[in-house]
């Protein structure tokens, strides 16, 4: 006895299926195409998608399939074909053609304060009348939203010659974009390397970072799979690597660095960051009391051969700005002066690692 088929059982096995994207079911969200076809106890449709290159593609035809043969009967036929509403890029065309340098910041470990440095270092830039952006590629750990106050913004798309681009946030000066605007921050992110991977590489290629002088990523601590993702992605000027005095954390950062220079990576050093070089108390901006170690930054920098672009004091109001989410180089104060140096010494280093490159590879600088 042959199964009795008809489109509106295909469609009601379908919205059993949720597209992670948005939370929605495949026919609520649109994705199943008015071309259901049948034929005795074969079945075939499309399933619609934004971009060619969504990463739940292979994922979302194998829930199609199984929602059919859980809810109608296993001895159906299926066949899934795949459409998009956005045609794909040249496969030999530049991810971002308006960005002139890509700097990454990273570390060896958590908590030498990364991501304040990477915030307020673009903050700094934007100040110089550069046009930033800023990437935070920290997908299980994204603070960049309450390090600039935006943590309830909402994201918006719109139409940039016949592509669907997200648009990044504006604040200070800072064109800003975080995987912390989608997931619940209340939540921890509990992704597999390959679907952190995919986010990752839609917040860099489909969105309209426009055109820009400096494109700073917020690095994940430590060595992974986002950090091959990034170099293998972008073509990334240099990086930042920050440290504190302590030994621990120099250990790390001699690990970091040896990552981005070995031959499958080979990705420059700009310098090092020493964080919480010393502590400077607010009433007396001359005394300096080295807490976790005096120059440890300065002497690995020595010992690498890698340039030492600054040294910033541990200052209580570092984090008091960065969780009220005014970043400190906005200020008037000695810290902001110290990231308004970094600044100045990551151009100044990146003017350098230009001058090395052939003509052709030579990427231009704002004057």
């Amino acid at each position: 006895m042959s199964l009795q088929l008809y489109p509106a059982l295909i469609t009601d096995a379908l919205q059993t299926v949720r597209y992670p994207g948005n939370g929605k079911n495949l026919v609520e969200a649109g994705m199943v195409e008015d071309d259901i076809r049948i034929d005795g106890d074969s079945v075939s449709f499309s399933l619609i998608f934004d971009r060619p290159t969504d990463p739940f593609v292979k994922s979302m035809v194998k829930a199609a399939e199984t929602a059919i043969h859980t809810y109608i009967s296993p001895e159906v036929k299926v066949t899934v074909n795949v459409a998009s509403r956005q045609t794909a890029a040249p496969k030999n065309a530049p991810v971002l053609p308006g960005v002139k340098n890509i700097i990454g910041v990273s570390s060896g470990k958590g908590g030498v304060g990364k991501s304040t440095v990477a915030s307020n270092l673009a903050v700094a830039l934007a100040r110089e009348g550069y046009k930033v952006g800023l990437l935070d590629a920290d997908i299980f750990g994204p603070s960049m939203p309450k390090m600039f106050g935006i943590e309830d913004e909402q994201l918006y798309i719109h139409e940039v010659d016949g592509r669907q681009l997200i648009l990044p946030i504006e604040r200070y000066g800072v064109k800003l974009l975080s995987i912390g605007f989608v997931v619940d921050k209340e939540k921890a992110v509990l992704w597999r390397g390959s679907m952190a991977s995919n986010a990752l590489k839609q917040l860099i290629a489909d969105a309209d970072w426009g055109e820009l002088d400096y494109f700073v990523i917020d690095m994940p601590p430590g060595t992974s799979d986002i950090h091959l993702t990034l170099v293998q992605t972008l073509p990334i000027t240099g990086v930042v690597v920050v440290t504190t005095p302590q030994e621990v954390a120099l250990a790390d950062a001699r690990k970091g660095i040896a990552m981005f220079q070995e031959d499958k990576v080979n990705v420059p050093i700009l310098g090092l960051v020493e964080n919480m070089a010393y502590f400077t108390p607010a009433e007396h901006p001359a005394e300096r009391y080295y807490i976790f170690g005096k120059e440890g930054g300065v002497r690995l920098a020595d010992k690498l051969g890698v340039r030492l672009l600054a040294q910033i004091p541990l200052v209580a109001s570092i984090a008091d700005c960065g969780d009220s989410g005014k970043p400190i180089a906005l200020d008037d104060s000695v810290t902001s002066h110290a990231f308004a140096h970094l600044a100045h010494e990551v151009t100044d280093a990146v003017a350098e690692r230009n001058r090395t490159l052939p003509p052709t590879h030579k990427v231009e600088l704002k004057h």
